[in-house]
């Protein structure tokens, strides 16, 4: 079971035009929103990751403007986990487990995730949070990624998961981000 006290979320280059592109684009940015918007009111750690921005734009809009002020962990690497900084970043937290959204599926995040469980985390891919330009690839990395040792869950399950309890402080404002 996720614990909010251990579980934060990596945000993998949902970025510039490719986040415009990708399957379903629309619903997965609505999906991601939530899911930052439910990391936020729960007051998860959270890792942005930006593939060359020069080459393929800032952190999409609507999801910085929930992010806040963020700091994003500039790569070149499809691995996240081959970036010092971010290796660094993501122990500093002092968390075991990391929800993992971004695109795409099948490349960078499906690479990053097995990263992460090589550095012995436990990886929970937020399914309606992940795309790829190709609906097929999108599955696929999801497919791959769980038979690599990643769990698999949805921002609702996820968040719900995390609040535990109808009576928490946090329970009618993920109630509200879920509606």
């Amino acid at each position: 079971m996720l614990s909010k006290h251990n579980t934060g979320l990596i945000v993998v280059d949902i970025q510039g035009n490719l986040a415009k592109q990708v399957h379903a684009s629309s619903a997965f940015l609505d999906q991601c929103a939530t899911l930052i918007q439910g990391a936020k009111c729960l007051d998860l750690p959270v890792v942005v990751l930006e593939q060359l921005p020069n080459k393929l734009g800032p952190t999409d809009a609507k999801l910085a403007a929930h992010l806040g002020a963020f700091t994003p962990i500039i790569k070149s690497t499809f691995n996240a986990c081959e970036e010092p900084e971010f290796v660094e970043r993501v122990r500093s937290f002092k968390v075991d487990t990391w929800l993992v959204c971004g695109i795409e599926a099948h490349i960078c995040v499906y690479q990053t995730v097995l990263g992460l469980l090589d550095l012995d985390f436990h990886v929970e891919l937020v399914s309606d949070c992940v795309s790829s330009r190709k609906l097929s690839n999108a599955e696929l990395g999801i497919h791959r990624a769980e038979a690599s040792g990643a769990s698999v869950t949805s921002v609702e399950m996820c968040l719900y998961e995390l609040v535990k309890d109808a009576s928490s402080p946090e329970f009618l404002p993920i109630l509200n981000l879920i509606r």
